[in-house]
């Protein structure tokens, strides 16, 4: 699957224009180097950290632009989305949050109807 580079680039940019800012802005607050986004406008794929980073910023979700995946979409599991809740708890440690996901994970294979594919 390939990513879209230039319709990501294309949305982040008018998501820069509608906050006020330029590029240089942009990259000084999200710690982005000026050249991520010369490479981006010319079709380069960012670092996987530096399209966390921004994706995050401007509200994107990286899969909107592999279009195969579109296709192929499905509802995130409930244990990829129970994590998710859990990491964006401002009360929770890091060592908690992974606390919880072993738990909850055991708790979740030893009830559901099938088994956890680690184990078979």
């Amino acid at each position: 699957m390939e990513f879209d580079v230039a319709g990501f680039y294309r949305t982040l940019d008018g998501v820069r224009v509608e906050r006020g800012m330029t590029w240089k802005d942009l990259g000084a607050l999200l710690s982005v180097h000026a050249s991520t986004f010369s490479r981006m406008a010319r079709g380069q794929k960012p670092e996987a950290d530096a399209l966390a980073t921004m994706s995050a910023w401007a509200g994107l979700n990286p899969a909107d632009f592999v279009p195969k995946a579109k296709k192929n979409a499905r509802l995130p599991s409930t244990l990829a989305a129970i994590a998710s809740c859990l990491r964006e708890d401002p009360n929770l440690t890091e060592e908690g949050v992974t606390a919880m996901e072993q738990m909850i994970r055991a708790a979740y294979f030893g009830l559901a109807k099938k088994t956890d594919p680690e184990t078979r």
